[in-house]
């Protein structure tokens, strides 16, 4: 059984022991044995290990990995450092620049959101490389609704962030009316800007402020 290393354990305990988790973690030995998988299996939950449930004051939801050798590493929208900024996290630095004043990032690597409480989670957490979406309907998707639905659960107030379709369709998952969701267009280019003016970033550090936690430097 995988761990986490933090509070997420007791949470995540019951999906590890489940069939359908027995049955994605056959799959992914194989992947990893016979294709490049993204992320390296170490860094699979990042999300998790780097965000400690108890931690958590804003949740953004992605899709899948990145495809492409050198960028992804466990947390949605993030890239490792050195890696060229992806189009969909340049035009969310542009929203966080137009919308707080904050400067554009030296690069695209999240973790400094991460270990702020921002849980940047995909709905899939592998990819075959050069194959978007080649994971979904493997099993992820029920691992990680499980994983927001705790969150719902929590009794402090955060924020969910849910950009675009699939990451909209979660938000049955989340039933607390003491949480913020917040809705957008996908930052992706292909929604043709779609998302620039959902000033999302002061609306999450104004809910928090309110509630008496800490804001997010973005």
């Amino acid at each position: 059984m995988p761990k986490i290393g933090n509070d997420w354990d007791g949470f995540l305990a019951d999906e590890f022991g489940k069939s359908y988790y027995q049955n994605l973690r056959d799959f992914l030995k194989e992947e990893y044995h016979r294709k490049t998988i993204y992320p390296n299996m170490h860094s699979i939950f990042n999300a998790f290990k780097l965000t400690p449930y108890s931690d958590v004051k804003v949740a953004i939801i992605g899709q899948d990995p990145y495809i492409n050798p050198g960028e992804a590493h466990g947390l949605a929208f993030s890239v490792l450092p050195g890696a060229t900024v992806p189009p969909s996290l340049v035009n969310i630095f542009k929203e966080i620049s137009d919308d707080t004043g904050a400067a554009k990032p030296k690069d695209g690597n999240l973790e400094r959101w991460a270990r702020q409480g921002v849980l940047l989670l995909n709905s899939v957490l592998t990819v075959e490389a050069k194959r978007s979406r080649s994971h979904a309907g493997k099993g992820w998707e029920q691992f990680t609704d499980a994983a927001i639905e705790a969150l719902s659960r929590k009794a402090e107030p955060m924020v969910f962030m849910l950009w675009g379709n699939n990451a909209k369709a979660k938000e049955g998952l989340i039933s607390n009316p003491a949480h913020l969701v917040l809705k957008a267009a996908h930052p992706s280019p292909l929604a043709r800007g779609a998302f620039f003016g959902c000033k999302h970033f002061s609306k999450a550090n104004e809910f928090l402020d309110k509630h008496n936690r800490s804001t997010i430097e973005w």
